[in-house]
């Protein structure tokens, strides 16, 4: 193997993809700003029983753990932000009691990449709203979710709906263990109807229960799943309460693209209830997720109500608007003392200005624009 080779799913980003990254992160960043979302940035690594919360074994498949050479204890370098903000929400945001809006945008490490296509060294953004127990907290994340990839060309962008609330009120009707309940949302998330038809009735669950799991996977649809949804699932206060959350969020977007799926349960296993994606019109991935997370906190000492979103900023290649940057302005070496002055004012106006020490990459690099001097003054010439 080559020295300058790197892992598999590890890649560099090369200058115009940084610039590109770069300007994504600040204009979310500003967009999270001008909402009350406030700037916290985690540790890139904590002891792993802080970053495992001891609930999601998807999460610790992800995690790179190592022993930590200083205190002997096994440190993870994280694979998920949001598990970190709940706990700076829950121990070192104590004291506000009220609600808290956070946002970030830093690396995550995946032990294995998530699909074919995606980097084990996500760069994750995201903002997260704690505090608040009503679905207006979540159509605020949603607005802001979509209003984030409207930063980008990801085309005609569809919202995904789902609600794990359905499933887990059906799993505790019907008395299902915690292992039959994994079970079977394993299946769910697989989409294997016929695998979940054959369990239920393996396990001899009463015929409305066989019904209401059977059914399950096949209410996705438009808007008018949610009809469906009431009149087919059974009568139990938890399913009416989901439904009328989905409906919320349906009303609160009537110009959005919207699909409703009661099976979309590809979730961590801290999410509570309302679950939403978006999808842009070229691709089959998600380009953001999110849910509600009540509780989450609990693990660091404070249980709060919390819903959020997030994404892989990396999606934002190719995608922002180009232009509107300019060619830096080289000065020949044998002059940058004499206009010392100029390229400092010229930099602090915010120009690029390069030293061109005659080497043919860089002044093919640097574009056209130079700065001479004509008749006693410093001018920059070109386009």
């Amino acid at each position: 193997m080559q020295s300058w080779q790197l892992p598999e799913y590890i890649a560099d980003i090369l200058p115009s993809g940084a610039r590109q990254l770069e300007s994504a992160k600040e204009k979310l960043l500003a967009l999270f700003r001008s909402h009350g979302y406030e700037l916290v940035h985690p540790p890139l690594m904590e002891y792993s029983d802080s970053l495992l919360i001891h609930i999601d074994s998807g999460l610790s498949l992800k995690t790179i753990r190592f022993v930590d050479q200083i205190s002997g204890r096994q440190l993870g370098i994280r694979a998920d932000i949001t598990p970190q903000v709940a706990r700076i929400d829950a121990h070192l945001l104590s004291a506000n009691q009220g609600i808290n809006r956070l946002c970030y945008a830093g690396s995550v490490l995946h032990a294995r990449p998530e699909g074919f296509l995606n980097s084990r060294e996500p760069l994750q953004a995201g903002a997260e709203l704690y505090g608040f127990a009503g679905i207006a907290a979540d159509i605020e994340i949603i607005g802001l979710m979509l209003d984030s990839l409207a930063l980008a060309d990801f085309g005609d962008v569809l919202l995904s709906l789902g609600h794990i609330g359905v499933f887990r009120a059906l799993a505790a009707s019907a008395e299902l263990s915690p292992q039959q309940a994994e079970t079977l949302l394993a299946m769910m998330q697989d989409k294997n109807v016929a695998a979940v038809r054959g369990q239920v009735e393996a396990w001899a669950l009463d015929g409305m229960w066989r019904k209401a799991f059977s059914l399950l996977p096949t209410l996705y649809g438009g808007r008018e799943i949610l009809a469906q949804a009431r009149e087919k699932l059974p009568d139990l206060s938890l399913i009416g309460k989901a439904l009328d959350e989905l409906e919320a969020v349906c009303q609160a977007f009537p110009q959005q693209a919207v699909h409703i799926d009661l099976a979309e349960l590809r979730v961590d296993n801290y999410h509570t209830g309302l679950l939403y994606a978006a999808y842009g019109s070229d691709g089959h991935d998600a380009v953001a997720r999110g849910g509600r997370y009540d509780g989450l906190g609990g693990y660091f000492g404070r249980s709060r109500p919390a819903t959020g979103f997030s994404f892989d900023l990396r999606k934002f290649l190719g995608r922002l608007p180009q232009g509107g940057r300019r060619t830096a302005i080289a000065v020949a070496l044998a002059d940058t003392a004499d206009a010392a002055e100029e390229i400092a004012r010229l930099r602090a106006e915010g120009e690029t200005v390069v030293v061109d020490y005659g080497m043919e990459a860089n002044s093919t690099r640097d574009g056209s624009r130079r700065l001479l001097k004509q008749d006693g003054k410093w001018v920059v010439l070109g386009d």
